[in-house]
């Protein structure tokens, strides 16, 4: 089948469309909240780019023109010299602006654009639209990712039906469009970060465009076309307005801007209104220096934040996005356009020597600042010495204690068999408790480990991350809970078969009660903003309830240790950027926020232990004073990051738990005096 030739030529429209895409994707990443859904910009993109790949490589082949090195020759003029300018600019800001952790992600996120597999190693580490996406300078080149992978397979793919099957090319295009929507409606609902980042999930976007590309164009009256015209500039602008974060995305949201892309390069509107909207000027414009404009915006605004240590105001928010338009502008002028058609245009041979040479310089610089843990010499020595803290890991966090949120490390098997690590002093003898929890358990065991040193008890430890000692509980959203149902079970046998005296359960009970981290927890934390009060408290407690009476009847005694405050920022990287920049070392959020999250596991903890007769554990009144809680006690770094204790930090609380486990010592005491039958 044909291209169809009513897509020959250029097609100013398009131009206009593109201004479309990126205008809501600017002002949604600038925080204007009126452009919740903009994030679809993108998905416009993609139907875009489908379109012109299918009409330049299927034309070329009709004409019997088509060169695979010409293809990507025009490619890499196209897409490398404004990509590796910004990728060299993001770099040097990181260097002077962040902090060694952040900058070995940043040095791996800048090898793995330059490979154009980014979109993998964001899918790894997180989601689209969690708070940490606000440190991450080129998170914006997933989607280049996912172009440049579609542009390694559609050419050949394209070539291969065109010989063999070019009476059914359309057909075969719909297949595979088909496949991978079915798989991205699956797989939003069950991992929804890889249904958003990689390629089989979002190829099907692409493959509209190819569709428009390849279907004939009936001889539609100017009402009809634009009708259509506007029935898909109204499905596109509609996504952008009313999709938010919150939307299961892409899998059937993702249809509705891309079907009224597809209708509006269909459509192929030139009088009326509409077409006046598109052709004019200022859209023609900015839809030329969408590329550059889409390339700079999000590292300008990712450093702005980052240098202002805040969110952007309003004003702030104006100011970045008229810098964006003046950096897309240079870059248009003065770096896309003379690298494809003016004096910067250079031979087939030269622009692939220059290529290899981009993409080698950005794999050697991620190899080098991962090897040199983020080039922590750049930092002042008081500002180092401080960050150490984020290395500051406690031994319970090893793979042979812990499993990872993942399920990396510690295996239900091992957990059957007793094989965990032990706390407090070696003995032959049976463990006087057991500490089982989350994270957060991990992160505090160490106090409990010098706590059981100095009263001579011996413990075990068993923990997995993302996971709380909620046995059959719905603490969170239904995948969540899934992935500890057998880690859960393991322990609750373990326990069952060992019957440990005491139990301690550890938890991020705050997170478990509201389903909710502290707002923008790990990113720019605002305390301005309220922290969540949704009671989701019910199955936590009823598990609580549930787990104490069936340890209660086997005679084991239950201790629930309260939370740790939040400090909302990374703990280390806020001090030493407090260093820096001259400013106080009081990090923390005041004492009546921590209250206000607190005050509903705390209340939790506290009616459980009064009814089943636990003991409690309550750190709060060490970490803080009558004004706030603290970041530091003296020199010592009290946090690794947001929430997670250092080790050093864990252990200075270890006088803690001393009453509790004095209580465990003298009843083995007690035990040990008994008269043997």
């Amino acid at each position: 089948m044909a291209v169809s030739q009513h897509h020959n030529g250029y097609r100013p429209d398009l131009d206009g469309l593109r201004a479309v895409a990126i205008l809501p994707v600017l002002l949604f990443h600038a925080g204007f909240e009126v452009f919740r859904g903009g994030f679809v910009g993108v998905d416009v993109f993609f139907v875009l780019s489908g379109f012109f790949m299918a009409r330049i490589i299927l034309g070329d082949l009709e004409r019997g023109s088509f060169s695979f090195v010409e293809f990507y020759l025009r490619r890499a003029r196209r897409i490398f010299p404004a990509l590796f300018v910004m990728m060299a600019a993001s770099a040097l800001a990181a260097w002077l602006l962040f902090m060694p952790q952040e900058f070995e992600y940043f040095a791996s996120s800048l090898s793995s654009s330059a490979l154009f597999v980014s979109n993998v190693l964001f899918q790894r580490e997180s989601g689209y639209f969690d708070i940490a996406s606000d440190l991450k300078p080129l998170l914006h080149t997933w989607s280049l990712s996912v172009e440049e992978q579609f542009y390694i397979v559609f050419p050949a793919a394209a070539y291969i039906s065109y010989k063999y099957a070019r009476k059914r090319i359309l057909w075969v295009v719909f297949a595979a469009l088909t496949m991978s929507f079915v798989l991205s409606v699956f797989e939003v609902y069950h991992k929804p970060e890889k249904a958003f980042y990689l390629l089989h999930f979002r190829v099907w976007e692409l493959l509209i465009g190819v569709v428009v590309a390849l279907s004939p164009r009936p001889c539609y009256s100017a009402r009809t076309s634009q009708a259509l015209t506007a029935i898909g500039l109204l499905l596109v602008f509609g996504a952008a307005f009313l999709y938010s974060s919150n939307t299961p995305f892409p899998g059937i949201a993702a249809a509705v801007p891309c079907v009224g892309t597809a209708l509006v390069i269909h459509s192929h509107c030139t009088s009326g209104w509409i077409a006046r909207f598109l052709d004019n000027p200022v859209c023609i414009f900015v839809g030329r220096i969408s590329y550059s404009l889409y390339l700079w915006h999000w590292p300008l605004i990712v450093f702005s934040r980052n240098y202002l240590g805040s969110d952007l105001t309003t004003e702030q928010a104006l100011i970045v996005v008229a810098l964006s338009f003046a950096t897309a502008y240079l870059s248009w002028r003065f770096v896309e356009q003379p690298a494809r058609y003016g004096r910067l245009a250079i031979s087939g041979a030269a622009t692939a020597g220059l290529s290899s040479v981009a993409i080698a310089s950005a794999i050697a610089f991620g190899i080098l600042v991962n090897s040199l843990n983020g080039v922590p010499q750049r930092l002042p020595e008081e500002a180092r010495r401080l960050y150490e803290a984020t290395y500051d890991d406690g031994p319970f966090i090893a793979a042979e204690c812990f499993a990872d949120s993942n399920g990396n490390g510690l295996t239900p098997v091992q957990i059957r068999k007793g094989e965990l690590c032990t706390l407090g002093v070696e003995t032959k003898s049976e463990p006087q408790f057991l500490v089982w929890g989350d994270s957060h358990a991990a992160a505090i065991a160490p106090a409990i480990d010098v706590a059981a040193r100095e009263a001579g008890l011996s413990g075990m430890f068993v923990g997995r991350g993302s996971c709380p000692p909620l046995p059959n509980s719905d603490f969170g959203p239904s995948w969540a809970v899934k992935r500890c149902v057998e880690h859960n079970s393991a322990v609750m046998a373990l326990i069952q078969q060992r019957k440990f005296p005491y139990v301690f359960m550890v938890g991020y009970w705050p997170k478990y009660v509201h389903r909710a981290e502290l707002p923008r927890q790990g990113g720019v934390f605002d305390p301005s903003i309220e922290p969540s009060t949704v009671d989701w408290s019910a199955p936590v407690r009823e598990s609580l309830n549930t787990t104490i009476a069936t340890f209660t009847q086997q005679g084991t005694k239950t201790v629930l240790v309260m939370d740790v405050p939040e400090m909302g920022h990374e703990v280390p990287e806020a001090l030493a950027q407090a260093v820096v920049s001259g400013s106080t070392l009081d990090v923390a959020p005041p004492l009546e926020y921590t209250h206000k999250r607190q005050a509903l596991a705390r209340k939790v903890l506290e009616e459980v232990a009064k009814s089943s007769g636990s003991l409690v554990v309550d750190p709060l009144s060490t970490l803080c004073d009558k004004f706030r809680c603290h970041a530091m006690r003296g020199a010592t770094v009290l946090y690794k990051d947001e929430d997670h204790l250092s080790a050093k930090g864990a252990e200075s609380l270890a006088a803690v738990f001393r009453p509790v486990l004095n209580v465990i010592e003298a009843k083995e005491q007690s035990s040990n005096r008994l008269p043997r039958s």
